[in-house]
C-alpha cells in the first residue's frame, strides 16, 4: 500500500465520543439552564443534568481509552476540518451577538431596570488568564514539534490548570450575580448575559476535554499530532471568542 493509500485509509478512522461529549454538554448546560431559570422546572432541570453529566464523563473516558488502545494515526483532515468545525461555531455566536446587538441598540433605556452592576476587575482577570493559556498551548506544540515529549506534557497540563482557573472564575462570578439576585430572568439584559457567558463556557468544557484526550495518551508515549494541532486551533478560537464576550457583555453596558 503507498503512503498517500495509507493516510486516506487512517484519515476514515471515526470516534462516537466526541459526539457523546457533546450532546451531554446540551443536556448539562443550556436544557438545564434552560429548565431551572426560565422554566422554574427543578425536576427537568435535575434530570439534564443526570443526563448530561454522566454523558460527558463517558464521553471523555471513551475517548481516552480509545486513544490509547489504537494504533498511532496519521494526521488526515483533521485540521482543516477543525476550521471549517469553528467557522460554524462562529457563526453561532455571531447569532447570539446580532441578537444582543439589536435588543442593546433598540432600548430605550440601558441597562433595563434590575441590572446589577457588573465587576470589572474579573473579567479581566480572567482574559489574562485565557489569553496566557493560548501562549502555553502554543508552546506545547513547539515542544512537540522539536521532539520534545516531556516539554510538551508539562505545557499542556499548564493549559489545563489555566482553562480550569477560568471555569472556576467564571463559576464563582455567576454563583455572586446569581446571589445578588441577578438571573437569566431578571430581564433581557440578564438572559443575554448568562447565554453568552454560559455558551463560551461551554466550548472552554469541551477544550479541557479535548486537551485530556491529548494527555493521557502522551503520558503513555502516544501522541496524534492531527488531534494536537485541531486542539489548539479550537483553543485559540475560544481564546479569541473571549474577547468580543467581555468587550460587548461586561464593559459595554
Amino acid at each position: 500500500m503507498s503512503d498517500h493509500a495509507a493516510v486516506h485509509e487512517h484519515a476514515e478512522e471515526v470516534s462516537i465520543w466526541p459526539a457523546v461529549i457533546s450532546i451531554g454538554i446540551l443536556f448539562a448546560v443550556p436544557f438545564a439552564f434552560s429548565f431551572h431559570f426560565v422554566y422554574h422546572n427543578g425536576l427537568y432541570a435535575a434530570l439534564s443534568l443526570g443526563l448530561g453529566v454522566p454523558m460527558i464523563v463517558m464521553g471523555i473516558v471513551g475517548w481516552v481509552y480509545e486513544a490509547l488502545h489504537s494504533e498511532p494515526v496519521a494526521e488526515g483532515l483533521a485540521p482543516p476540518a477543525m476550521g471549517w468545525f469553528i467557522l460554524a461555531e462562529a457563526l453561532i455566536f455571531l447569532s447570539f451577538f446580532a441578537t444582543y446587538w439589536v435588543v442593546r441598540l433598540g432600548a430605550p433605556v440601558w441597562p433595563p431596570e434590575g441590572t446589577v452592576e457588573l465587576p470589572k476587575l474579573m473579567p479581566l482577570v480572567m482574559t489574562t488568564v485565557l489569553v496566557t493559556s493560548s501562549f502555553t498551548i502554543h508552546f506545547a506544540e513547539g515542544r512537540l514539534a522539536q521532539g520534545d515529549r516531556r516539554g510538551f506534557i508539562n505545557w499542556l497540563i499548564l493549559s489545563m490548570l489555566l482553562g480550569l482557573a477560568f471555569i472556576s472564575m467564571s463559576a464563582y462570578e455567576w454563583n455572586h450575580l446569581l446571589h445578588e439576585g441577578f438571573t437569566p430572568a431578571t430581564n433581557i439584559f440578564g438572559t443575554a448575559f448568562y447565554t453568552i457567558t454560559g455558551f463560551h463556557g461551554a466550548h472552554v468544557i469541551v477544550g479541557l476535554g479535548i486537551f485530556t484526550a491529548m494527555l493521557l495518551p502522551a503520558l503513555r508515549g502516544q501522541v496524534n499530532e492531527g488531534l494536537v494541532k485541531s486542539g489548539s486551533l479550537y483553543w485559540h478560537f475560544v481564546d479569541i471568542i473571549w474577547f468580543f464576550v467581555v468587550s460587548q457583555v461586561y464593559f459595554w453596558v
